[in-house]
């Protein structure tokens, strides 16, 4: 694959390329300074307005993972330090991460085992003649943690394979990028960009309290279709619908206000890609209904126990 010609870089660009190069610690992955100068300038160039200013080209910059970028695309170049220094950092982390989706060690061990395979790049693909691996962690882009990354690449497997074996009622594909609600969320971390920490919290809180719990049961509970419809009195196909239609409108007021906030359109969707343990927002706090004083047939405290 040929790559697209790089934009001239102005001499503040190539200083600040400099210092985000020593901040990496790339050389010890075997990157050059010119690689990952031209790994900084394709993510700008994918994210950032052509006519993007001097200020918000510095500040995307400094809000990158440049040390986790570092790493990824020396594991890509078959680099065996970085290859080791991934294992010994996320080896662990991604284990418990899967047991705690697939709530089974045997299977959360196989949900981890079959990233790694993704991740070193077993399958091959056809390169002007040539076979190359083809690694998913070249999709990292450095906006937010590799860790939370991880996870995310980690539940839409899960959900893949849930769905491939008919186990859920199977939603339209595109649902799947709502997936930054399917992990429980800890403690809030600073996301890259202020702005989609500011249009997810506008959009959840334009959610009314029976579109919060629908959430709340199916991506962070992770109840069933049917679970939910029980639980409201009603067919398991209405929460089908209802979760889609939620999903879409959700994903289409954020991308409306990132937009707003100056991203382009391709951006603000490609920004919807990050896990929710890296946004500033609760997701959980803000999807969970206000505790009531007394529980009523019906009310969200009496439906919090049930399974």
């Amino acid at each position: 694959m040929v790559s697209k010609a790089q934009p001239a870089v102005s001499a503040w660009q190539r200083a600040l390329f400099t210092e985000l190069f020593s901040q990496s610690g790339a050389a010890k992955y075997g990157l050059s300074a010119e690689a990952f100068a031209a790994c900084l300038a394709e993510v700008a160039a994918k994210y950032l307005s052509a006519k993007a200013r001097e200020g918000e080209i510095r500040q995307f910059y400094k809000c990158l993972k440049v040390e986790e970028l570092a790493l990824t695309r020396g594991c890509v170049a078959g680099n065996e330090a970085a290859w080791t220094e991934f294992l010994n950092r996320y080896r662990a982390p991604l284990y418990q991460a899967a047991r705690a989706i697939a709530h089974d060690d045997v299977l959360g061990r196989e949900l981890a085992d079959s990233l790694y395979a993704d991740l070193y790049g077993i399958r091959t693909r056809e390169n002007e003649g040539a076979e190359v691996r083809v690694s998913k962690l070249s999709f990292y882009m450095g906006r937010g943690s590799l860790e939370g990354w991880l996870r995310t690449v980690l539940t839409q497997e899960y959900i893949n394979r849930y769905r491939t074996q008919k186990r859920l009622v199977s939603i339209e594909e595109e649902n799947e990028q709502g997936v930054q609600f399917a992990a429980p969320a800890s403690e809030p971390a600073a996301s890259a960009d202020p702005r989609l920490d500011a249009a997810t919290d506008a959009a959840l809180a334009q959610l009314d309290a029976e579109e919060r719990y629908i959430l709340a049961s199916y991506f962070l509970d992770q109840r069933t279709l049917a679970q939910i419809a029980r639980s409201l009195g009603v067919h398991e196909s209405t929460i089908s619908r209802k979760v889609e239609r939620i999903v879409k409108e959700l994903r289409k007021k954020i991308v409306q206000a990132l937009v707003r906030g100056g991203m382009s359109s391709r951006a603000a969707e490609e920004a919807l890609e990050c896990d929710v343990r890296d946004l500033a927002v609760n997701v959980s706090e803000k999807l969970r209904p206000p505790p009531v004083q007394e529980s009523e047939p019906g009310s969200f405290q009496s439906l919090e126990g049930e399974d």
